[in-house]
């Protein structure tokens, strides 16, 4: 029964963490102009990269650019502008190009999250006989 009673609290934590890293990508996908297209599963699969922290870099000697999120995965270009353009995402244009460009969700983003975040009410959990 312990043993049950941990793996049902290990995975009651794995759910919430990835309720926790959906939330962004939600608030993203409803902050779009509603009459803009819907997001597909590979614009929602690069938020979710995007969420735990991407950069743009322009490579020096063939000038491609692309997004590379903290989790190794790499964003092309064009799929970052097209989220630019919709609003989904921001890039600090502070920093140089080649040293890498810090990009996140934008503030609308955000807020849509925070709301999502109220919705969600944690899974009931009911005590072990």
């Amino acid at each position: 029964m312990d043993q049950l009673e941990v793996a049902t609290d290990a995975r009651h934590a794995a759910t919430q963490k990835v309720l926790a890293a959906l939330e962004p990508i939600e608030a993203a996908a409803s902050a779009s102009r509603p009459d803009g297209p819907p997001l597909s599963t590979d614009d929602r699969a690069a938020l979710l990269a995007i969420v735990g922290g991407a950069k743009l870099h322009e490579h020096l000697l063939t000038g491609r650019a692309s997004v590379t999120a903290s989790s190794g995965t790499r964003i092309p270009y064009p799929q970052m502008q097209k989220l630019q353009r919709v609003g989904l995402i921001v890039r600090d244009t502070s920093h140089p190009v080649h040293a890498g460009q810090p990009v996140s969700l934008t503030d609308a983003g955000l807020q849509r999250r925070a709301r999502r975040r109220a919705r969600l009410a944690p899974a009931p959990r009911r005590p072990l006989p």
